[in-house]
């Protein structure tokens, strides 16, 4: 996709989601070696490579999140039904968008963008027709579980994935009313 997206709300600062490109691999690069990020996201080479590989992507459309022009951090989302190999998540419904995501700067941690960017994001991707948006944070991640709850996730069932168990939880847009 070749565009941006701003969502405007009088009361908190502007999250923009610009199209990830081959120049964003540096920030990414320090941003997955970072202590917070690398926990979750593990080796910070082979999801980088992975990563680049979206920027061209049918399946998965990823994003640097900017806080008013200031890049805070990476958002894909993707279709489920589109991944190679072993499909985690083949039954969930058609028209399911499955999205991952961290915060890169560490001082910008524990302020709440998280939960403001992830309602942006969510609010964008249901109005544009998703069905469903799912996510599945690590068991063991009570932060992330967190601010999902917060955004309106609720937990729909575990899963064994190739990077071990997850906590699947997922919005629906009929019952979120378009988050």
């Amino acid at each position: 996709m070749s565009w941006s997206k701003r969502w405007t709300r009088p009361d908190v600062q502007h999250y923009d989601f610009r199209p990830l490109t081959g120049s964003d691999m540096k920030l990414l690069a320090r941003w997955l070696a970072e202590p917070h990020v690398a926990t979750w996201w593990g080796d910070k080479d082979g999801e980088l490579e992975t990563i680049a590989g979206h920027v061209d992507s049918i399946s998965v459309e990823p994003f640097i999140v900017e806080l008013d022009g200031r890049p805070l951090g990476y958002i894909q989302s993707y279709d489920p039904h589109l991944e190679e190999g072993g499909n985690t998540y083949a039954d969930q419904p058609f028209g399911t968008l499955g999205i991952d995501q961290f915060i890169g700067e560490p001082d910008l941690i524990g302020k709440g963008h998280g939960t403001r960017l992830l309602s942006d994001f969510v609010a964008m991707l249901l109005e544009e027709g998703a069905l469903r948006v799912i996510v599945d944070p690590d068991p063991a991640n009570a932060a992330a579980i967190r601010c999902y709850e917060k955004v309106g996730f609720r937990p729909i069932g575990r899963r064994q994935t190739e990077q071990g168990e997850v906590c699947l939880m997922a919005i629906d847009a009929e019952e979120e009313g378009g988050a």
